[in-house]
């Protein structure tokens, strides 16, 4: 019987996983290509053999998403699969017309298939969107954790923008490990985080390799989701991030909708923020497809070191990359700053960007007034330092999660904005972590 000649759609994270876990020793398919999008540089690249397997020895191409229709028919492609997230359900179904009208199945990989098992007990933390509050809740389950005695390892949703080989697992304990391992500024903005804190985080391309080595040293693995892509370990406790600033998109966004269905617990973020209506409309939304989870309200509330610095000045925000472009979020906790502390304006960065700066507000059209902190490669963190330096304003707001003057030298005075997780009135995570982590030691 003929191999199923397969493609595989990506954005170097979800991909490379469905890949290695259903695909790589298949003798079923014979997988010819990834295609590339949502990050720069990504395609033009191998997947290579010391990773793809026996079955691979050449390795496997990365081609621009783009391509796709001149792939399928060149390759003569029998089935296209959808992997990667934060996508909306028209964008998903438009794929696949393409992967139909030029003649291949399209197709969507199950929760099951792809969720390896670890030998310790799995809390996952996932969202419905981007720039929901996922990295404060897992920063706040973390704590929890270490508060309970309990040794913790993170394990990050890849972000592999480098060798690919050389990141088949990524371990981080000190902060000279970023350097190490050449991290882009969206990886460092996830790591550091934990590493300040004292937890121990995994990331890389190899996730059956990453959870040997991270379930040996730990007595508890969290699982660190990005976008709003589903775990890639069978969770034993499935706590999932929802935002009432995006109502709506939990039901309408790839795959949004089959996190809450599988969670256990799901946190409304940003009640402090959002009108009574939305926050309600969401809940109701949680409900129509997930009777039986937990439901925690919460909130984001930001601290601002030096807000004197904000009052009455002509302010840039920078905000976090990812949430602002395939996020689509309109503002974020820069924004949420320079307005608190009465910034005389929000200076639009537009007319002073450079190279692919300029790129990404191009492709992101709806960005608006807000500068991204884009950092995908060294070309694009000088890109980002020369846009900042030009822009004429009295301050420069960071609300990433990260204090950027370590990577980036800023001449103009600076303001960072930081955001930790707040639950508010019962049930808490404090309580539901407790009472999951006393089954385990029964």
């Amino acid at each position: 019987m003929d191999r199923i000649k397969t493609i595989i759609m990506g954005a170097a994270g979800r991909d490379f996983h469905n890949f290695n876990v259903v695909y790589r020793d298949n003798k079923m398919f014979d997988v010819v290509a990834f295609t590339a999008t949502q990050i720069p540089n990504i395609d033009g690249r191998k997947y290579p053999a010391t990773l793809a397997g026996k079955l691979y020895p050449k390795g496997i191409p990365i081609y621009a998403e783009s391509e796709l229709p001149e792939l399928i028919r060149k390759f003569k492609v029998q089935e296209v699969v959808f992997s990667y997230s934060d996508v909306s359900y028209p964008y998903v179904m438009s794929r696949s017309s393409i992967a139909n009208a030029n003649g291949a199945h399209f197709k969507l990989l199950g929760a099951g298939a792809t969720m390896l098992k670890s030998t310790k007990p799995v809390i996952s933390i996932c969202a419905v969107r981007t720039g929901s509050g996922k990295s404060q809740t897992t920063r706040r389950v973390s704590g929890i954790l270490r508060d309970l005695g309990l040794k913790v390892a993170a394990v990050r949703h890849p972000m592999p923008y480098g060798d690919l080989a050389k990141q088949k697992v990524q371990r981080f304990a000190q902060l000279s490990d970023l350097k190490k391992h050449k991290c882009t500024i969206e990886e460092i903005e996830e790591y550091e985080p934990h590493i300040v804190s004292g937890t121990i985080i995994y990331a890389g391309v190899d996730y059956r390799a990453i959870l040997d080595q991270a379930q040996r040293e730990a007595d508890v693995v969290l699982w660190d989701g990005g976008n709003n892509d589903m775990p890639f370990f069978k969770p034993d406790l499935n706590i999932v991030v929802a935002d009432p600033l995006r109502t709506g998109n939990e039901l309408a966004y790839y795959p949004s909708e089959a996190n809450l269905r599988m969670a256990d617990v799901v946190i409304i973020n940003k009640v402090d923020t959002a009108d009574i209506k939305s926050v309600n409309v969401l809940r109701e939304n949680i409900r129509s497809v997930n009777a039986k989870a937990t439901i925690v309200d919460a909130a984001s509330p930001i601290t601002v070191d030096y807000p004197e610095r904000i009052a009455s000045k002509r302010a840039l925000v920078v905000e976090d990359g990812p949430t602002l472009t395939h996020g689509e979020m309109k503002f974020g906790a820069g924004t949420v700053a320079a307005q608190k502390f009465e910034a005389s304006a929000i200076i639009d960065p537009r007319p002073y960007t450079t190279g692919t700066i300029t790129e990404t507000f191009k492709k992101y059209k709806d960005i608006g007034i807000l500068l991204p902190a884009m950092g995908y490669g060294d070309k694009q963190i000088k890109d980002l330092e020369k846009t900042i330096n030009k822009v004429p304003c009295d301050v420069v707001v960071i609300g990433t999660p990260i204090d950027l003057t370590r990577l980036i030298k800023i001449k103009k005075p600076t303001v960072r904005v930081r955001y930790d997780l707040q639950e508010i009135g019962q049930p808490n995570l404090e309580k539901i972590i407790g009472n999951f982590i006393k089954k385990f030691r029964k």
